[in-house]
C-alpha cells in the first residue's frame, strides 16, 4: 500500500465550522473524499463547504440524540452512506483556566456534554452507517494534554482523557464490524481558538517540545488522513500524539 487511497471515502467532520474542524474538511477533500462538514455553527459549516467547493453540510449539536440522528439520514442521503468520522467538535478556544475547584459546575457539566457525551452521540448513531458499508473509521480528537496535566483546565483535560478511554472500549465493540476506532492527540496547535491561550502553552511547556514551536494546522492534519486511510488498516484502539516531541523531553 503506497499511498492514502482516500479517493470518493464518505466523511464527516464534526465541529467543522473552523479551526481544526475545517483543516480537516479541507485535507479530506483535497485527498479525494467526500466530506460531509457539520457544525452546531451551521453557517460556519456552509463556509467550510464553501471554501471545498464540491462538499456537504449540516447543521448538529452533537449532545442531542436527534440532531445526530438527523445527521445520519443527511450522510445517507447526501453521500449514499459513510466510511469515516472525525469527531472534532469540542469546548475548548471559550474556556477559561481556573483552579479545579473553582470552576463552576455548569460549564464542568457543558464540557463534558459536548466533549465526551457528545463524542458517544455522533458515534453510535453514524457507526451503523458503516457497519452497512461493510466498515470504516472513527477518528476520535483527544488533546495531549491528557499525558502531560495542564494546570487550572481539569475539566478540558479530563473531558479529552475521557475520549481516549471511550475509544479503546469503542475499538474493541466495532471491531468485528471492521470498524476501527482511534485517537489524534495533538499538541498546542495555531487555530482561532488558541491565540487566547498562547500565555498558558508556555505553562503546558511548549518551550520544552524537542522541535521548539507551537503545531500549525497542517502538522495535524496528516495524521488523520493516515487513521482514515489503509495504511492504518491493523491499527485500531490506538492514541497517536503529535506535539513536536512534548512528552518525551
Amino acid at each position: 500500500m503506497s499511498n492514502l487511497d482516500l479517493e470518493d471515502k464518505r466523511v464527516i467532520v464534526t465541529g467543522a465550522a473552523a479551526g481544526l474542524g475545517r483543516a480537516f474538511s479541507l485535507a479530506f477533500a483535497k485527498a479525494g473524499a467526500r466530506v460531509l462538514a457539520a457544525d452546531v455553527n451551521e453557517a460556519g459549516a456552509k463556509e467550510t463547504a464553501t471554501l471545498i467547493g464540491k462538499a456537504f453540510a449540516a447543521a448538529c449539536d452533537v449532545t442531542s440524540a436527534q440532531s445526530c440522528k438527523t445527521l445520519a439520514a443527511i450522510a445517507q442521503d447526501r453521500l449514499g452512506g459513510l466510511d469515516v468520522l472525525v469527531n472534532n467538535a469540542a469546548l475548548y478556544g471559550a474556556l477559561q483556566r481556573k483552579p479545579f475547584a473553582d470552576i463552576d459546575e455548569d460549564v464542568w457539566d457543558r464540557v463534558m456534554a459536548v466533549n465526551v457525551k457528545g463524542v458517544w452521540q455522533a458515534s453510535r448513531h453514524l457507526a451503523p452507517l458503516m457497519r452497512a458499508a461493510g466498515g470504516g473509521a472513527i477518528i476520535n480528537i483527544a488533546s495531549a494534554t491528557v499525558f502531560s496535566g495542564s494546570p487550572q483546565w481539569m475539566h478540558y483535560v479530563a473531558s479529552k482523557g475521557a475520549v481516549i478511554a471511550m475509544s479503546r472500549t469503542m475499538a474493541k465493540e466495532l471491531g468485528g464490524d471492521n470498524i476501527r476506532v482511534n485517537v489524534l492527540a495533538p499538541g498546542f496547535t495555531m487555530t482561532e481558538a488558541s491565540i487566547g491561550h498562547m500565555a498558558d502553552a508556555r505553562s503546558y511547556g511548549l518551550d520544552r517540545a524537542a522541535l521548539r514551536r507551537p503545531a500549525e494546522v497542517d502538522d495535524i492534519v496528516g495524521g488523520a488522513l493516515f487513521l482514515a486511510s489503509p495504511l492504518s488498516a491493523y491499527m485500531t484502539g490506538q492514541t497517536m500524539i503529535i506535539d513536536g516531541g512534548r512528552q518525551f523531553i
